[in-house]
């Protein structure tokens, strides 16, 4: 930890990203301190918290970056079946909490899965969605929630969290209608995965990303389009 800035030591200014360590990738700082404030400051600078809830909070800025154009987002035949017989109602901001809560719980038989999500985060981001920046997209089915995402909207950027699905599908929807309806300038997907490769996510440089936050800083996104 001796090669990152504490933040309560810099004044709670984060050092450029260009500092970030290369292994672990992208890690960049940390603090003792998780507010609203730091992490929209931390998003415009291309930077998110992610940690588990017995270490301090730390900073990444990976390099490159998993990003997903809207309009490269991939239909694949099966998936095509399953939006013309979608048994989805969409919903936006609805269940706010409720939708980080099922974000944060274990997936498959891996118990360590979702524990990023800790108490403070999800009390720092429910701010965030009382103050209009942090926002949800909900799948739902027979009056359940059975999927969806969340994530923060700065200008015209989505810069997404984490995703969850209690029905086949049901994340992926809700990835679907993020892309086709709302439609973003761009998605943020921090680390590339092959999950989210077979969506048409992407890696970029780093810079370019960030060069893309400052273009589309003052765009606005309408989050309840076309609901």
């Amino acid at each position: 930890m001796s090669q990152i800035i504490w933040l309560e030591e810099n004044n709670f200014i984060f050092p450029d990203v260009d500092t970030a360590l290369t292994e672990p990738d992208g890690l960049l700082a940390a603090s003792e301190q998780l507010t609203p404030e730091l992490v929209v400051e931390a998003y415009r600078r291309g930077i998110f918290p992610w940690y588990s809830d017995d270490q301090p909070v730390l900073w990444w800025s990976p390099n490159p970056r998993c990003v997903l154009y809207p309009e490269k987002f991939h239909v694949s035949r099966s998936f095509k079946r399953r939006l013309n017989n979608n048994p989805f109602e969409i919903k936006t901001d609805t269940t706010f909490r409720q939708v980080m809560l099922a974000c944060a719980k274990p997936r498959s038989n891996d118990d360590e899965a979702g524990t990023w999500i800790t108490p403070a985060m999800l009390e720092v981001y429910c701010q965030l969605h009382e103050q209009g920046i942090a926002h949800c997209i909900e799948c739902w089915h027979d009056g359940q929630l059975v999927g969806g995402m969340y994530g923060l909207v700065l200008g015209d950027v989505f810069f997404g969290e984490s995703m969850f699905s209690k029905m086949k599908d049901a994340s992926k929807v809700a990835m679907y209608h993020l892309c086709t309806k709302i439609k973003p300038s761009l998605v943020d997907a921090q680390v590339y995965s092959e999950h989210l490769a077979t969506l048409g996510a992407e890696e970029i440089d780093r810079e370019d990303f960030i060069e893309h936050i400052k273009a589309h800083s003052s765009g606005k996104l309408d989050i309840r389009a076309n609901i």
